[in-house]
């Protein structure tokens, strides 16, 4: 019986990492980032699929915002730094680490890439798209 539970609990063990990469935005919730101005834990029983992702959310009326308008609550750049692309070396952003910038929310790879884009937001975010849009 218990080599059954070990192979049981091991199994359960490895689908769990899998299962939470399908998180969108790290598990936060990506209205709070514009509502609240910061990184909102989503929670586990507030959640909605879009473009096969598992979106978590801190309340029921920002799962309705977002499922109301999806395009203009997920990341920008496909979750990309945008710093990171500038530089030639796309890297996912960490949702942690983010800006707003013309309503529209940017995950950033590092807290030095946060200071970076906030000497010149809109001209790296330009610079960033162009070359995204190009790929």
């Amino acid at each position: 019986m218990r080599p059954l539970c070990l192979a049981l609990i091991m199994s359960l063990a490895s689908a769990l990492p899998a299962a939470a990469q399908d998180w969108a935005v790290g598990g936060f919730d990506a209205v709070g980032y514009t509502a609240a101005g910061r990184a909102v834990p989503g929670r586990s029983d507030i959640s909605t699929m879009w473009k096969g992702r598992l979106w978590h959310f801190a309340s029921e009326e920002n799962r309705a915002r977002f499922e109301a308008d999806p395009r203009s609550y997920a990341p920008a750049l496909d979750g990309m730094c945008p710093i990171s692309i500038t530089e030639g070396h796309p890297q996912p952003g960490d949702p942690r680490h983010f800006a707003v910038v013309g309503g529209r929310l940017y995950l950033l790879e590092s807290d030095a890439a946060e200071r970076q884009l906030k000497t010149r937001p809109q001209e790296i975010i330009d610079e960033a798209r162009q070359i995204w849009r190009r790929r």
